[in-house]
């Protein structure tokens, strides 16, 4: 009888796991392995069973489950390593959050700013327990990607465990840095916005982005985004369907309603910055680049250049925590892809109607709506279908052509940004070319019309310019008097659109369109200069 399947937090098959079954009707324990692809195979009658499995490698564990041959049941285990993450990850300065490490050793937790340089603030302590691999943390079973991994929830009800810090006053992108006796390392972000606003300029980390690409538990908005497999992977590009339907890449194929929740409660690999990694470094990894070290790269920037801000997550500006009226300089970085209508709405009305400033230094961003919940989780709103030109078709309404997932839901983002997405010039990047050199963002550069700028890159999964990895261009909904100041050299007319625009309140907006743009800032003088001008004006333009 089939009784279930073990699987990693990745969704992968465990095989050769071994698994004993205890209850009251049995005489004595049943024994069995895992097979190649995670079945759990016993000859055993429905009913109610202690099970304990046990791997090498992994952290063993004792769950109650009831065995049904109509519904297999998913067993997960959680490999041994060293993992950790805030929750909740973003909080207002003085407001409290909970370090949740994974470890299988004792460690060290030490907390860390992250800007022009990297600020060592003070030693947390180190952690261990009297228990054997106490500090190993325990996943639930079945989909937790719905509903968070949930860590220090089992096993830690003595209050002189409470594993609470006390954010800093000053606003930024922290990190706490664990470390091992044996020399593991892995280190875990923490956005402290202001308690109040202290600065000109609001930076908004592009956290829903960070969510919707973090597989942890076997499921992203790129993979298996309606819902688990019925069996685990054990080969994904034989077993996923993002692999194995040759309409699936690039094509969400679901229904609006069929994707379900994302939990932010849950460790991010790809916010994970290398111990000796300091800003200037290039940027290393596949989403490292669309992540927080990407991110940290543009803060890095202001701090050299001296401009203060105050940090904010996405979910802040949605919930009301980020009041735009307070800022005179909102900025958007790297790739703001996924937005609620909340989010869009606030500050399409800060810029239109009461004349906010606007720098969008990032690439396909604002393009697929997402809901947001009070418990923690996220939604994406992705069903479409591509069409000619990289347009955006809709299957329940044919012959409807939207420029994007946004347009297609809620509105163009372009009538925001000035630009939107269109897939020409994908993973590919270039320097940018000159349009309009008359523009004020090009004073003290010296650059002509016709001349490149922004060569210089620490973006490595997309090198060679500022202008790269997915890019954005003008459409019907960029709003009139739109101005072309610079294209990416991309080929088949993929460069970036880089446009500025006034708003009839005297707002204005300045956008890059391009992803790796921000990875030129410390770089390249040009982009730095060209950055610098125009939030100098827009500071001033506010005075």
């Amino acid at each position: 009888m089939l009784i279930g399947f073990v699987s990693d937090e990745r969704y992968v098959a465990i095989p050769d796991t071994l698994i004993e079954f205890q209850g009251s009707h049995l005489k004595e324990p049943v024994v069995v392995r895992s097979t190649p692809r995670g079945e759990v195979l016993a000859d055993l009658i429905p009913g109610a069973y202690e099970v304990t499995l046990s791997k090498e490698g992994f952290g063993s564990k004792s769950v109650s489950i009831h065995v049904s041959p109509t519904a297999p049941y998913q067993f997960r285990l959680l490999r041994d390593g060293l993992l950790g993450y805030m929750w909740p990850q973003w909080v207002k300065g003085r407001q409290r959050s909970e370090f949740r490490v994974h470890a299988v050793e004792e460690y060290q937790l030490s907390l860390w700013r992250y800007g022009w340089k990297k600020e060592f603030l003070r030693m947390i302590g180190w952690y261990d327990e009297h228990g054997p691999r106490a500090t190993m943390q325990i996943t639930p079973d079945g989909d937790y990607t719905q509903t968070g991994v949930q860590w220090n929830r089992v096993g830690y009800g003595n209050v002189h465990q409470a594993q609470m810090l006390t954010a800093p006053e000053r606003s930024g992108l922290y990190y706490l840095h664990a470390k091992t006796l044996s020399g593991r390392f892995f280190s875990f972000p923490w956005i402290i916005a202001p308690a109040s606003p202290a600065a000109p300029v609001a930076v908004l980390a592009s956290t829903n982005t960070w969510n919707a690409y973090n597989n942890f538990g076997g499921r992203s908005n790129y993979i298996n985004p309606d819902g688990l497999p019925k069996t685990p992977v054990v080969n994904a590009r034989l077993d996923l369907l993002r692999y194995q339907n040759p309409e699936a890449y690039g094509v969400w194929n679901p229904l609006d309603s069929q994707y379900l929740p994302l939990s932010f409660d849950r460790p991010d690999i790809s916010c994970h910055v290398p111990e000796d990694m300091q800003v200037t470094d290039s940027i290393t990894g596949r989403l490292h680049c669309v992540s927080a070290p990407g991110e940290w790269r543009l803060l890095g920037w202001l701090e050299r250049e001296g401009f203060a801000y105050d940090l904010y997550a996405e979910a802040q500006l949605h919930f009301g925590d980020l009041s735009l009226e307070k800022y005179r300089v909102l900025i958007l970085a790297v790739h703001p892809e996924y937005w609620t209508r909340q989010m869009m709405t606030r500050v399409k009305k800060w810029v239109f109607e009461s004349g906010g400033r606007l720098m969008y230094l990032g690439g396909n961003g604002l393009n697929c709506e997402v809901t947001l919940s009070d418990d923690g989780t996220m939604r994406c709103l992705s069903h479409l279908h591509t069409l000619k030109g990289g347009r955006v078709g809709d299957r329940e309404r044919p012959g409807q052509v939207f420029e994007s997932r946004m347009h297609r839901t809620f509105e163009p983002e372009a009538s925001l940004l000035g630009v939107a997405y269109t897939d020409s010039g994908i993973m590919t990047a270039a320097p940018y070319r000159v349009m309009d050199a008359s523009h004020w963002a090009f004073a003290g550069t010296h650059l002509q019309n016709g001349d490149l700028f922004g060569t210089k890159t620490l973006h490595e999964r997309v090198p060679h310019g500022a202008s790269g990895h997915e890019t954005d261009k003008r459409c019907a909904s960029s709003p009139p008097g739109t101005r072309l100041l610079a294209r990416g050299t991309n080929p088949d007319e993929g460069g970036a659109e880089m446009v500025w625009f006034q708003t009839p309140s005297g707002g204005e907006v300045f956008s890059v369109g391009s992803i790796t743009y921000v990875a030129s800032l410390l770089v390249d003088e040009y982009t730095s200069r060209i950055t610098a001008n125009v939030l100098s004006r827009f500071l001033r333009s506010c005075e």
